[in-house]
């Protein structure tokens, strides 16, 4: 089948990518492994605090550390179980909140493994659902890719789109995917549900969530490595043509490192025993829902900003994902933890000492802990 825009553009078909099995996910992006896309994190913090959009280039890849490494398999197997329960929490909200068909539309890049977790509790455990799940790119300031949600709407016309990604910060992401639904209904007269669901939702931003306390969820730890292989997603105007899917690197050249298949297998194999408890919860959250997306790390954020005289909030990332984040492939000014006693810092606590970053205790803290950006021109530690 043929699949095109409203204005009769033909959409590209999905290519091979990523290291995950195809029964788990399909990537609707297009492949520009061979095109040299990375800069060094102090160019490219340069280029983006000077205007030129984060999309429109790559970091290179953290290399992590033996001990490091150690450290991410410790943290694995001591949340396995953990993160299992919250995604069997999140699939079960997504079953009894959607009767009929459902897609999963995970957000590239960190939404993908989890979106495979949650697809595969639900072709175990959901009496004979097994969701089509695809990976598909959302960029802040420039939006959704809206060829994406075509095709998927074209080849599954009955199915309803559930977003996934893996934890909310301060909530941006989620914004983005509110105004680019409403931008859909607008442009195309169709509407699509902005609910994204999240393992954890700490910046109290999702009305679909695992859990909303700060905790580490492993993925966070690695990139590459551990989300099938694939880069972040690129949008710029001279690789990505009018029918395409928004870009992104394959690193096939990393596949003896690669941990995606054995992270998702591992958390996976705990489904069966966190089984009863997840759907305890579940309902309880499905009772519960008014008291949803409240928004309440927005105040945190803000508080932040005043206090460290940050003007632009985009150089304040909360939440132990975000965080990492910013230690991974920024330029970290000062990491805020809630308490360095705090057993999900530890891997935040070795990457910053490893990049010389300083951690400082912030009081009342909504989040595990916050990463600050350094913005240029900034020379005092």
């Amino acid at each position: 089948m043929i699949y095109t825009r409203p204005d009769g553009i033909q959409l590209a078909s999905p290519v091979p990518m990523g290291s995950y099995s195809p029964d788990d996910v399909v990537f609707l992006l297009k492949d520009l492994s061979a095109i040299a896309l990375e800069r060094g994190t102090e160019d490219r913090e340069e280029a983006i605090q000077g205007g030129k959009h984060y999309s429109e280039m790559l970091p290179i890849e953290y290399q992590p550390s033996e001990p490091y490494l150690r450290l991410y398999e410790e943290t694995l197997r001591g949340t396995a179980r953990r993160v299992a329960t919250a995604a069997a929490v999140v699939a079960e909200q997504i079953m009894a909140k959607r009767s009929g068909d459902v897609v999963l539309a995970s957000l590239a890049r960190a939404g993908t493994p989890i979106g495979v977790l949650i697809k595969r509790y639900m072709r175990e455990f959901g009496d004979g659902r097994n969701p089509a799940h695809y990976s598909i790119s959302i960029i802040r300031g420039k939006g959704i890719d809206d060829n994406a949600l075509f095709y998927m709407l074209q080849k599954h016309p009955e199915a309803d789109i559930q977003f996934i990604d893996g934890w909310t910060g301060k909530g941006a992401i989620r914004k983005a995917l509110i105004q680019a639904c409403d931008k859909f209904k607008r442009d195309y007269g169709i509407r699509l549900s902005d609910d994204l669901a999240v393992l954890a939702d700490p910046g109290r931003c999702s009305e679909t969530y695992g859990t909303q306390e700060d905790f580490l969820i492993p993925s966070a730890c690695l990139n590459a490595t551990v989300s099938g292989l694939m880069s972040r997603t690129v949008l710029r105007d001279d690789l990505v043509g009018p029918g395409d899917f928004h870009g992104a690197k394959y690193y096939r050249e990393w596949t003896a490192e690669d941990r995606s298949n054995a992270y998702v297998d591992e958390i996976a194999r705990h489904f069966n025993d966190v089984r009863t408890e997840a759907r305890n919860i579940a309902a309880d959250l499905l009772r519960r829902k008014d008291e949803n997306a409240t928004w309440k790390g927005e105040s945190d954020v803000r508080r932040i900003q005043r206090d460290y005289g940050i003007d632009d909030v985009n150089l304040v990332k909360p939440g132990v994902g975000e965080t990492t984040r910013v230690l991974l492939r920024r330029v970290p000014w000062r990491i805020l933890v809630n308490d360095r006693d705090n057993p999900h810092l530890a891997p935040i606590l070795m990457l910053a000492s490893e990049r010389g970053v300083p951690v400082e205790e912030y009081p009342d803290l909504t989040y595990s802990c916050c990463g600050l950006i350094k913005p240029l021109g900034r020379d005092e530690r």
